[in-house]
This record gives C-alpha cells, sequence and structure tokens, in this order.
C-alpha cells in the first residue's frame, strides 16, 4: 500500500505498515475510513464507560488500542522507532508519567483555566508522540475525555474541517502545536474553541 501522508503527519516506517491487518486496502482513503470506523467503535466505547481515571499510560494505551485495533496490529503499543518528531522512543513511559502527574497538580491547584489544561495536555501529549500512527486524533480525544468526564466542560470543537486531511484548519492545528513548541499557546487556545 502506498500511504500519501497529509502535511504534518508521521511516516510510518516498513515494519510499522506490515502491522495492517486489513491487507486488502489500498489507498490512503480506504485507510481513513476503515480507521474512522473503529474510531467511532471507540467513542461508543467511551459514552459506556464514561472513563474519569484518564491520567495514566495504561488508560492511553488502552484508548488508542480501542481507537485503532481493528486496523493496526501494534495499536495500544507504545512506538519502538524514532520518527521526525517526539521524544526519543525509550523516554515515552517517563515523559507520560511527568505529563500525567503535571495535569493533576493543574487540575488540583487550578494552575490554568480548564481549557488551558487540557490544551497544555494536547500539545504535550502530541509532543511526546505516544504510539507509531495516530498521535493526534487519539490526543485530541482524550482531551475531549479530560474535559468532558473530569472537568465538566464541554469538548473542543478543533476547528470546523477535518484534520486528517490537508487544508487550511490542519494548517492552522500544525502552526498552533509549533508555537505551543515555543511556550506560546496563544494560536492553540483559540484554534481549539474556533
Amino acid at each position: 500500500m502506498e500511504f500519501n501522508d497529509p502535511e504534518g503527519a508521521t511516516p510510518l516506517d516498513p515494519n510499522e505498515i506490515d502491522g495492517l491487518m486489513l491487507t486488502h486496502m489500498t489507498t490512503r482513503p480506504e485507510l481513513n475510513r476503515w480507521e474512522q470506523d473503529n474510531i467511532n467503535e471507540a467513542l461508543a466505547w467511551i459514552q459506556r464507560r464514561k472513563p474519569k481515571d484518564i491520567l495514566h499510560e495504561s488508560f492511553m494505551k488502552q484508548l488508542h488500542k480501542q481507537m485503532f485495533g481493528n486496523v493496526w496490529k501494534w495499536a495500544g503499543e507504545l512506538r519502538r522507532t524514532e520518527k521526525n518528531l517526539g521524544v526519543p522512543f525509550y523516554q515515552i513511559s517517563i515523559e507520560v508519567k511527568k505529563l500525567c502527574d503535571d495535569v493533576k497538580y493543574w487540575i488540583g491547584n487550578k494552575t490554568f483555566p480548564d481549557d488551558e489544561i487540557a490544551a497544555r495536555f494536547h500539545h504535550r501529549l502530541v509532543f511526546i508522540h505516544l504510539f507509531p500512527n495516530g498521535n493526534g486524533r487519539h490526543a485530541r480525544l482524550i482531551v475531549d475525555i479530560l474535559l468532558e468526564n473530569v472537568l465538566t466542560q464541554p469538548p473542543f470543537t478543533w476547528g470546523t474541517g477535518n484534520l486528517a486531511a490537508a487544508g487550511l484548519d490542519r494548517k492552522k492545528y500544525i502552526e498552533s502545536l509549533v508555537a505551543a513548541d515555543r511556550e506560546d499557546y496563544g494560536l492553540l487556545m483559540d484554534f481549539v474553541r474556533s
């Protein structure tokens, strides 16, 4: 299968591509449809469960498996390769623990407004880059779970378009993450509720 990833997407290495369970697919749109069907099943799982205890690695891995486990053999497993972004793969668990501890502290001490806590959580998850694929979608979904089930706030709107496809919203989204890399969260804060 030939992958034509949208701008800013992390390419998969050949071993990761070999983890594709649906070998009949030949195009990126087919893959996107199967992944979205799997994500819809994960959304139903979340609605039934209403998880609150989400700030730990095991839940993050379980959520990723729910989102992509019908498509990728490695769904729910931390990446074992270096990518064009993210922390070194051997530091993922350490960075996730630090992030979860930070978010718990921010919530408990009201360090930031709820939306900013969620935006910072999202940025750091994307920055850590836990999985070979699906990191942005996973980070957006877990942030919405945090907002709805922990902070009792409405989920983010994440712009108006499809962030998985190339387009203006994806460009704005990536620009806001790059700005957050420089500790400037203004663009991200504007984008998540746009």
